[in-house]
C-alpha cells in the first residue's frame, strides 16, 4: 500500500514493478538506447536476468530509476490506457 505522506516517488515500489513499467513503456530496444546496459540490447532479453544485473550494479539501477522518475507521469497514463 502506498504511503500517500511520502515524497519519494518510488515509495513503494518494487524494483521488479519499475522494471516492468519501463519495459512495457519504451521496450528493451529503446532502453538499451537510452542506457546502454549490455542485458537490454540481447537478441531475447528476458525480465530476470535484468532484474538479477540491475541488484548488482548499482550505476544501471541508478539509470533505470532515474528513466523511471522522469518518466512516471507518462508511465501512469499508458498504463491507465492499457487497462481500458
Amino acid at each position: 500500500m502506498k504511503d500517500n505522506n511520502s515524497n519519494d516517488p518510488l515509495h513503494g515500489i518494487t524494483l521488479k514493478m519499475m522494471l516492468a513499467d519501463v519495459i512495457d513503456f519504451f521496450g528493451y530496444k529503446k532502453l538499451h538506447e537510452m542506457t546502454e546496459i549490455r542485458s537490454f540490447g540481447v537478441e531475447y532479453p528476458r525480465l530476470n536476468p535484468v532484474l538479477k544485473f540491475l541488484r548488482k550494479t548499482p550505476w544501471a539501477r541508478e539509470k533505470v530509476e532515474t528513466i523511471y522518475k522522469d518518466n512516471i507521469d507518462r508511465i501512469k497514463v499508458h498504463k491507465t490506457k492499457k487497462k481500458k
